[in-house]
């Protein structure tokens, strides 16, 4: 790296001095307590992880703390004196930044436009630049990222716009730096630079305010703990306090798993045959993500599709619902060639996909939470360029019962629901159109474990119903869940097959994770 990494605040000879207090904090929306008489305190030059399910309040608190929103009670202190912000932009003249769950970037513009929105870099001649794309640059060398400055947000994959979220809170040079969910699209490398970033950031008197779902990820970085449930701090302590067992219990009330293979039912037919599939790299054409892939799923079965980054899970995934095009091969369901057919064609024969990306791709955030549950069964009650109103509350109101969303009303705003919640308001608008086939590509990305086996769950009940399921996942956990049948990728090819009894250790030599000896 030539570039030098951009200035950071230098540590304090007090690192677990107390820099910002929430007291007695309360939020409410409508009838809905998201946080209840929250007590929490961030220290200087450490890692604070919060945890908790989705809907247990951590986003809102943490956007109560960096000005997103203002509380219904209790209040802030920053450096023993009470403040109030009254938006992101004060919240930062303080020194206190978020990187959000869902991404907030601007897809038709470039990697530096995105970082220095808002308080561009002026110059003799207006804005400079140039000066923004070294700075850029400068950031993208620190997080190990050689991303060109001047490269459309949109053109990057999901991890890469996520190192840009990254990028952009750690410009401000931020003396408390909230990090929601910032691993979720990462790849364990990129997970890596982070967390080296992480120490960098502390070493310098940085105070990290962490939130993830990857609950032994985050014990790696962590100093002290809090822990959320329903609006309230059930439980918090020090590193050498706690453990993956405390930080569950205290989560869910128990320790329970995400759930096993369903078992029961007579397996059907073969629902989804995916034959000889190739897909060129778009970046490099003559290169190829998925190369002469075949995999047959029937109906009633549960197949998990695991791998590492790049090993072209989402790809495949993608091409059998019709999204990205194959340089060869045939996608087969129910005995036809669908291979031609559009994504609605495919959709209407009982193909869906539940893409990786819900917010960009799975949801209308202008919408509300019921117009997004029936938006891909709307030819069901639509006749003559007219809908039925009657039809449609049946089916959203069926749709939630279903996958028990916790929402205020199918009027509801889709931003007011947590990241479970929308992801099964995703699953459920593909659920609602009755499909014999569903796949499903990262179901559990941004989402605690008690969404993870409600997730599992529906996934289960659909299967013991007669429903073909594929998901992928780049945690091993989730392999050992409800799958049937665990096919590992690597490098665009399957690399091994495993039934119901793998273990952690084949699956990770099968992918290249680890070497057997």
């Amino acid at each position: 790296m030539n570039e030098q990494p951009l200035n950071r605040p230098a540590a304090d000879d007090a690192p677990d001095e107390v820099v910002l207090s929430a007291r007695h904090v309360a939020k409410s929306f409508g009838s809905v307590h998201a946080l209840k008489s929250v007590n929490f305190d961030i220290h200087r030059g450490r890692v604070t992880t919060l945890f908790g399910e989705n809907g247990a309040g951590k986003s809102t608190l943490m956007k109560i703390l960096s000005g997103v929103i203002q509380p219904s009670s209790g209040e802030i202190i920053l450096d023993g004196r009470p403040v109030s912000f009254a938006s992101t932009v004060d919240a930062q003249r303080h020194g206190i930044s978020i990187i959000h769950q869902e991404l907030s970037l601007a897809p038709n513009l470039s990697v530096r436009d995105n970082i220095f929105m808002g308080r561009e870099l002026g110059g003799p001649g207006g804005v400079n630049y140039a000066e923004e794309a070294r700075q850029t640059k400068a950031l993208m060398a620190e997080l190990d990222e050689p991303i060109d400055p001047l490269t459309p947000v949109e053109d990057l994959r999901l991890g890469q716009q996520q190192i840009v979220e990254i990028a952009r809170a750690l410009s401000v040079n931020s003396r408390i730096l909230i990090m929601d969910e910032p691993t979720s699209a990462l790849s364990a490398s990129e997970v890596e630079v982070l967390f080296r970033v992480i120490r960098d950031l502390k070493a310098r008197g940085v105070s990290i305010v962490y939130i993830s779902h990857h609950l032994e990820e985050a014990l790696t970085i962590t100093d002290h703990a809090v822990v959320l449930r329903d609006g309230t701090m059930t439980a918090h302590g020090r590193r050498d306090e706690i453990d993956l067992e405390w930080i569950v219990r205290n989560m869910v009330g128990e320790n329970f798993d995400l759930g096993s293979p369903p078992t029961g039912h007579r397996m059907g037919e073969v629902a989804l045959s995916l034959e000889d599939i190739s897909i060129a790299d778009v970046a490099v054409p003559e290169r190829s993500v998925v190369d002469h892939l075949s995999l047959q799923v029937r109906a009633g079965e549960i197949v998990c599709i695991y791998g590492l980054m790049g090993a072209g899970r989402t790809e495949l995934l993608e091409c059998a619902a019709g999204r990205v095009p194959m340089s060869g091969g045939r996608v087969v369901l129910e005995g036809v060639d669908v291979s031609q057919l559009s994504i609605a064609e495919r959709i209407a024969r009982g193909l869906v996909l539940v893409p990786e990306d819900r917010q960009r791709d799975g949801l209308v955030q202008t919408m509300s939470v019921g117009q997004n549950l029936s938006l891909a069964s709307i030819g069901a009650f639509t006749r003559w360029l007219m809908t039925s109103s009657r039809r449609e509350q049946g089916v959203i109101r069926e749709s939630i019962g279903n996958v028990h969303i916790k929402t205020d009303g199918p009027e509801a705003s889709i931003g007011s629901l947590s990241g479970g919640n929308q992801q099964k308001v995703v699953i459920g608008k593909m659920l609602a159109t009755h499909p014999q086939v569903v796949l499903l590509d990262e179901p559990s990305r941004g989402i605690d474990i008690g969404a993870k086996a409600e997730v599992f769950r529906l996934l289960a009940e659909g299967a013991s119903k007669g429903l073909a399921v594929v998901f992928s996942t780049s945690e091993l956990g989730e392999c050992l869940s409800v799958a049937h049948r665990v096919v590992v990728m690597s490098r665009g090819r399957i690399a091994a097959e495993f039934g119901a009894d793998v273990t952690r250790e084949e699956i990770m030599a099968a992918s290249g994770e680890a070497v057997v000896a």
